[in-house]
């Protein structure tokens, strides 16, 4: 019986070969590139060597230390808050973000609930009175929603919000209006009695029913309530306001409703309104005058008749706003309702939540599903919802994506022959892969960057397919190690022959993903730097962990161990045989060629009885040159791949050599260096070639331009949700946008009204702005402010004039008649701070509308006091607020008339609507407007700046392109600098650049092609795909660089040794992104896996197509240049065709045993630089054949089919 010695060892019959001559090789091409990458090739091969030498023990510690890493993924932090993901980091917009919530804290005013009717048939008419009953239902549905939580009921009445509360010094008054001050609900239904049903307020007087806004007449109220209580300041209030009688003296909807008040105008006539005739204008809430809502706030695809009369509408409209947390908080803090339940601010933002939750719910289900109309219902907590559910880790998806993955791996990996099978490979790269993916993220929730989205929904997949690249990569070169390795080196020699294609890609998608980092939105940011990350963990687990998986591997190959099965031997397999080189005697192997291959024939019988595999060489053998080459002298091989079986059936015990089956040793190497490399570096197939992607080139440059700019809403949340129908209702009927003009500090406030003026009306004259009515003032606090201070000085002139209000008393005049005599004698001097010779020297509003600038601080005290609705109405959100002060007619000591002046402001705003804005250049030119208003006004001395969510989300846009640019240009200088620095070849790295520009321009031309539009997303993505594209490259460049022999040799041979690996990267990663398409969101399918796909596709093609011909045509000389000359003990025969010797054996053998072939490498010159095994030059040495006598009977040829690739 035979015994094959351990690994490394020689066996006992070994010794060493005589000297012979050695040949003369010259060496040429660039010396000091060559010996710097054998200097780092031989680092890796002295790494390699290391962990196999201590396989078990790299292992053990690099699990554990992955391991330990992903634990960080408990710490980890997602964030849904649309600012801090969206908001450029460091831009203007970010730091007037900060402005603003430094003076006013993070918290909006409100949050919005909004309702939208339409027709269930398209373009229908929606002003009608069915139409709008339907509306009321709908709507009064939503406003009696109620809620228990905390052992409490809310309901709307607790938490809407309520704009300019005024304060009352009468008790019993002030709780009666807190019950039933009006929520603010901006609704086409104002228009008509029935929007009083929506209020849920009521107060209780003895002898009078339940007053609720369906039967208050507040001017009658007044009347009655004048015997009990001095009302005359809250009359004068209510009358600024223009209340009237509210809503009692508005049309019915229905005239037929029995609680139709009798005040109302077609009560008696019971005629139904003309709903659009009551629509035409807008509506107004409880006050005509600081609540009104135009047209464009309640109805969409308005239609009107030449003389701009409103005929019809395609949509309703009603928004509910609700207080803030924080207000909520506030509100009930130190109540009686609230003092048992421990009351917090989460606990308010819980409340809101739930209230908000079941008011979508309810209004969506208002109507039958036979019902004319449709609603949509919409909340903020809604779209806080849809975040999370964005950013949720969708388990079955990562489990099914990385299941398929390890079945790929494992099926890809299996041979029939246990020895030459890696099963367990496959399945334990992509488990390590899996690890270091986890151990990445881990390392970034412990650095502190926070996951979103496209952390959880993208990075697992596409990691994952990147990292098993590299896995294919060594396991193939694994296989494919030269036959002369000695085993203890296997691991190094695989190191160094794939360790600078591994370390060249992973630094390059490092440092891709790292320039994508410079893209300014939080969210990518993120992104991009946990896939840097991540990828940095694949690469060290690739390069350490995994050649410690390949040597133990080794070593259930050498113990002939099932593959996967590993605790069960395989008797039968055939083993792991290294044949050494051996002294041959007087069967002298021609000098002159740098390796010689040559194919034996061994003869194994498997004993039943010890269950032993013997092999045995025949001992009478011969060299004979092998049969012909298809591709001639140009593919002179010293081997093939080594996935071809060993073992081979006999299929006649007479003939001379065995035949395998073509599906034997067919893989993807083999169908590379016979099928593919021939058929593509023919001439014409290189002119086709350069034709067709010089064409899809110029087609993506026209793509290029069909590409536009924006990120809807609309695109991320998934469609056929009902959601989705409100935002895409919404976008087409109601494309309005709040927002506000802020005035910071720094300035003087008193001195610069004119420039605040010319400001506003700079702004409002933009082509975006929702012009005010023509018969409205300006909807801003310091129109406000000046016509109240107007409208009292109108009063006092005339209480003046009557002689109610003298020089020494103002107690007969009115109550604004005596706030105008406080302010006209206030000075704003503190030694002397009274001045009653001002009374009829001046005026608080002067002949051009400016207030006098030592009165401006002072007044603006008493205007926030006294006019809360008109304070309310402004949305002026002063910072620091101005001081609280009370006005009380009949005190008049000096104490009252002192009036304390408000602190200069440091902050202040004037609201806008924006509309019309549909595309992103509409939302460009509005910002563009608005910025140069702000920079107009900034000449004038006022600092300003525009905010809200068109210039939060969208001014981005403004440099997204220019940004794009700049990371695209930088990352490939330095995929030059680095491919030029690890290659030691700039003419390689030039091209290698090449490649993947073209790849860039043509993934952004297809983008314009399917429709798919530019924003931070798909831009980190074409940033990235230069880092991606890589691994479809470098792989290629690489192997073209270090082979000899002409262009068209050394391309074959670099597709032959890639074409594999690159191909299984290419199809793990469609593998992993596979798993996206099942995502509930269409964001995810368009925007990452159809993108990510075509890239995909694109450096397949690219890799494996492109660049293969461009090397054949303008591919850098080689390296190595090996010049042979002959011997002169040699004799010159014609030259062989073919690459190898064959043995030739007696056709007799015995009936136990079967042929197994193998291949064996024979170094008959000292070896090569580390990591580079070089093939012979295509233009082969001749040498003479040495007659080889036969020791008995005939031999024959090995036959063996064409581009049959030998172990």
């Amino acid at each position: 019986m035979a015994r094959s010695p351990p690994p490394g060892e020689l066996p006992p019959a070994y010794t060493a070969p005589a000297p012979s001559v050695a040949p003369q090789i010259l060496a040429g091409g660039l010396k000091a590139p060559l010996w710097l990458r054998a200097y780092f090739q031989g680092l890796l091969f002295s790494l390699g060597c290391g962990i196999q030498r201590h396989c078990g023990k790299v292992l053990f510690l690099g699990l554990l230390a992955l391991g330990a890493l992903a634990l960080g993924l408990r710490v980890a932090i997602i964030e849904t808050d649309l600012e801090q993901l969206w908001v450029e980091v460091g831009s203007r917009v970010s730091q007037e973000l900060h402005y603003t919530k430094e003076k006013l804290g993070d918290e909006a005013a409100y949050t919005s609930q909004m309702l939208i009717q339409t027709s269930r048939q398209e373009g229908e008419n929606v002003l009608t009175s069915e139409a709008l009953s339907l509306h009321l239902q709908a709507a009064l549905t939503a406003s009696k929603v109620q809620v228990s939580l905390y052992g409490k009921s809310w309901d709307l009445n607790k938490i809407c919000y309520k704009s300019g509360v005024p304060l009352i010094e009468n008790g019993m008054i002030e709780r009666m209006i807190e019950k039933l001050f009006p929520c603010v609900i901006l609704t086409p239904l104002d228009c008509f009695w029935e929007g009083a049903k929506l209020q849920g307020g009521s107060a209780y007087l003895p002898g009078r029913p339940d007053i609720q806004w369906t039967n208050l007449d507040p001017e009658q109220l007044l009347e009655e309530l004048v015997p009990f209580a001095s009302l005359e300041g809250f009359r004068e209030l209510l009358d600024k306001a223009q209340v009237g009688q509210a809503y009692v003296g508005r049309p019915c909807l229905q005239p037929d409703d029995l609680h139709c008040p009798p005040s109302a105008p077609n009560h008696h006539s019971r005629q139904a309104p003309s709903v659009a005739q009551e629509l035409s204008g807008g509506c107004h809430g409880f006050s005509h005058k600081f609540m009104h809502w135009q047209e464009e706030l309640l109805l969409g695809g308005m239609a009107r008749d030449s003389q701009g009369q409103l005929l019809r509408a395609e949509a309703l409209q009603s928004t509910f706003l609700l207080m803030s947390p924080h207000q909520l908080y506030e509100h009930f803090r130190g109540d009686y309702q609230t003092h048992d339940i421990g009351w917090s601010e989460e606990q308010a933002a819980t409340v809101l939540q739930a209230w908000q939750r079941r008011f979508v719910q309810l209004a969506q289900e208002a109507l039958p599903e036979n019902a004319s109309q449709q609603v949509h219902a919409f909340s903020s907590t809604t779209l806080d919802d849809i975040l999370h559910a964005f950013s949720e880790v969708s388990a079955a998806r990562v489990a099914g994506g990385y299941l398929l993955m390890l079945a790929y791996a494992c099926v890809t990996m299996l041979r029939w022959d246990c020895a030459q099978s890696q099963g367990a490979v496959g399945l334990a790269g992509v488990l390590l892969v899996a690890l270091a993916v986890a151990s990445g993220l881990g390392l970034c929730a412990l650095l502190g960057i926070t996951f979103n989205a496209a952390t959880t929904q993208v990075l697992p997949f596409l990691t994952l397919g990147i990292g098993v690249d590299d896995i294919f990569l060594l396991a193939h070169a694994f296989t494919e190690a030269p036959p002369d390795t000695i085993l203890q080196e296997r691991t190094g020699e695989c190191l160094q022959r794939t360790g600078t294609s591994v370390a060249l890609t992973s630094i390059t998608n490092m440092a891709a993903f790292c320039m994508a980092a410079l893209v300014p939105i939080p969210a990518l940011r993120a992104f991009s730097l946990q896939a840097a990350v991540v990828v940095g963990c694949n690469f060290a687990a690739v390069m350490l962990v995994f050649p410690a998986v390949l040597s133990l591997d080794l070593q259930r190959r050498h113990c002939q161990r099932l593959d996967v099965l590993c605790c069960f031997s395989s008797p039968c397999s055939a083993p792991v045989i290294q044949i050494l080189p051996q002294e041959l005697g007087d069967r002298m192997v021609p000098v002159g060629i740098a390796h010689l291959t040559a194919t034996v024939q061994a003869f194994a019988h498997c004993e039943a009885s010890s269950q032993h595999v013997v092999t045995i060489l025949p001992p009478q053998a011969h060299l004979v040159p092998p049969p012909s080459d298809p591709l001639g002298s140009e593919l002179f091989s010293p081997g093939g791949s080594t996935r071809d079986l060993l073992g081979q059936e006999e299929e006649t015990m007479q003939k001379a050599a065995s035949k395998s089956l073509p599906c034997d040793h067919w893989n993807l190497a083999h169908f590379a260096r016979c099928c593919f490399a021939p058929l593509l570096l023919q001439p014409h197939t290189k002119a086709m070639v350069l034709v067709l992607f010089g064409a899809l080139l110029g087609l993506s440059l026209y793509g290029a331009t069909l590409v536009q700019d924006g990120l809807a809403l609309t695109d991320v949340v998934p469609r056929g949700t009902k959601e989705h129908a409100f935002l895409s209702t919404q976008l087409r009927y109601f494309s309005l946008y709040e927002v506000a003009l802020v005035t910071q500090g720094g300035f003087d406030y008193a001195h610069s009204q004119r420039a605040l003026f010319d400001l506003h009306q700079r702004f409002s004259s933009l082509k975006a702005v929702l012009p005010p009515p023509a018969t409205q003032a300006p909807r801003t606090w310091l129109h406000y402010y000046c016509n109240w201070l107007q409208g009292i000085q109108a009063s006092f002139d005339q209480d003046w004039a009557s002689g109610r209000i003298t020089r020494h008393s103002y107690r007969n005049g009115s109550e604004d008649g005596a706030l105008a005599y406080k302010l006209l004698i206030q000075t704003g001097d503190d030694q002397e701070p009274l001045d009653f010779s001002q009374l009829t020297t001046r005026k608080l509003v002067d002949k051009e509308g400016l207030i006098p600038p030592e009165l401006f601080y002072v007044g603006l005290t008493v205007w926030v006091s006294s006019d809360p609705l008109g304070l309310a109405a402004s949305q002026a959100n002063f910072y620091p607020p101005p001081p609280e002060w009370l006005h009380d007619k009949y005190d008049s000591t000096g104490e009252n008339l002192r009036i304390p002046a408000a602190q200069p402001l440091e902050f202040a705003q004037f609201p806008f609507l924006l509309r019309g804005l549909q595309k992103t250049a509409d939302f460009v030119e509005a910002i563009e407007g608005a910025r140069a208003a702000c920079a107009e006004a900034g000449r004038a001395g006022v600092r300003a700046y525009p905010s809200g969510s068109p210039f939060l989300f969208w001014e981005q846009y403004l440099g997204l392109r220019r940004c794009f640019l700049l990371a695209v240009c930088i990352l490939l200088v330095g995929t030059f600098l680095v491919c030029a620095l690890l290659l030691l070849n700039p003419w390689t790295a030039g091209l290698i650049v090449l490649v993947l520009a073209m790849m860039t321009v043509e993934l952004f031309g297809i983008m314009g092609f399917l429709g798919i539009k530019l924003s931070a997303i798909p831009v980190v993505i074409l940033v990235a795909s230069v880092g991606i594209g890589v691994e479809f490259t470098v792989h290629v460049a690489l192997g073209f660089l270090t082979t000899q022999g002409s262009r068209n040799l050394r391309a074959t041979r670099a597709l032959e040794h890639t074409f594999a690996p690159v191909t299984d990267g290419a199809v793990s990663t469609l593998l992993g992104l596979l798993m996206l398409t099942g995502s509930n969101f269409d964001f995810i399918i368009r925007y990452f896996f159809v993108v990510l796909t075509a890239l995909t596709l694109l450096g397949l093609l690219h890799g494996l197509v492109l660049l293969p011909v461009l090397l054949s045509i303008l591919g850098p000389p080689p390296e190595v240049v090996q010049m042979y000359k002959e011997s002169p003990e040699v004799l010159s025969p014609p030259a062989a065709q073919g690459g190898g010797l064959r043995w030739g054996v007696s056709p007799t053998l015995p009936q136990s045993f079967a042929r197994v072939t193998t291949s064996m490498t024979v170094a008959l010159h000292p070896p090569p630089l580390p990591g580079a095994y070089i093939h012979p030059v295509s233009d082969e040495p001749t040498w003479s054949p040495v007659a080889i006598p036969a020791a008995g009977g005939s031999s024959n040829l090995s036959s063996r089919g064409p581009c049959l690739a030998t172990a």
